[in-house]
């Protein structure tokens, strides 16, 4: 027990719930461009990230960093609730105005609701592509275990929906009143938004990615578009106003077929994440 955990502390996600099973995935990979996005489609949310984070300079340590805080959201155990502290912290001086001259802060429950909020819609319209379709009573359970990753992140239950009868409502009205194709949004969906190569892993591996780049990322680009559109629901695909043919439809559902199929079948040490294969073998040693 992590002797600096407040008693008070929420609790994160039930190990062998359902994030346990996709939050530490490798198909999370492919949902979080799709929140991402989302999320950044919000003024306030898209002018905070424009003004104050790094994911222009440093795309990929922005995206290991996000990666290891959702991992741990969910398998920190009493690191979740400190991560969520972390968060707060990050953001307490994150304010300015979004382009349509409102003043907004990035702890403005209405505006952290969201970013939190967007999760759930992705992970269960992506599912319906590269898994098996939840049911009813999973789609339940999911959201429940969702608002627990909102207490962890500091949110209160006045600031959430309490039910999926509830959810709906508001993420329709947020989807009619407040997305747009923000700056963010459009260069996390443009096929030639430039990116540096990754500067992390083996100095050759490094000069050789660097050496390459120019011809590796334009395709590398073109997929992240596809998935990031493709696995948004779609009615928030249609507020930001990303368009969707019925080929490219074709197109995701083929892949879909291919990755529902393989990665069930890859070893765990291949399919999941080393944070969550970690805490996943924690709960099995601690179940005998």
């Amino acid at each position: 027990m992590n002797h600096h955990a407040d008693v008070r502390d929420p609790a994160p996600p039930p190990p062998g719930g359902i994030l346990w099973s996709i939050a530490g995935d490798i198909r999370m990979f492919l949902m979080l461009p799709p929140a991402l996005t989302m999320q950044v489609a919000h003024p306030a949310v898209g002018a905070g990230v424009d003004e104050h984070s790094v994911f222009r300079t440093d795309p990929w340590g922005r995206g290991e960093r996000s990666v290891r805080s959702v991992l741990l959201w969910v398998y920190g155990g009493d690191e979740a609730a400190a991560e969520g502290r972390r968060l707060r912290v990050l953001h307490r001086t994150i304010q300015g105005t979004d382009t349509r001259g409102r003043r907004y802060h990035a702890l403005t429950p209405a505006n952290y609701a969201w970013v939190h909020a967007t999760g759930f819609p992705v992970y269960r319209h992506a599912q319906k592509y590269l898994g098996r379709p939840f049911t009813e009573r999973q789609e339940r359970q999911l959201y429940a275990e969702w608002l627990r990753v909102g207490r962890i992140l500091g949110l209160r239950d006045r600031d959430m929906p309490q039910t999926l009868e509830e959810f709906w409502p508001y993420y329709r009205k947020v989807l009619a009143d407040e997305l747009e194709l923000t700056r963010v949004a459009a260069e996390l969906t443009a096929p030639d938004q430039p990116v540096p190569p990754p500067d992390r892993g083996p100095l050759p591996v490094r000069l050789l990615l660097r050496v390459l780049w120019p011809v590796l990322w334009p395709p590398v680009a073109r997929f992240r578009r596809f998935v990031t559109i493709g696995l948004m629901p779609p009615d928030a695909r249609e507020a930001i106003g990303l368009p969707w043919t019925a080929a490219q439809e074709r197109g995701l559902r083929r892949f879909g077929r291919v990755v529902r199929t393989v990665v069930p079948l890859l070893p765990e040490r291949l399919r999941y994440l080393p944070a969550a294969r970690r805490a996943r073998a924690r709960h099995r040693a601690a179940g005998r």
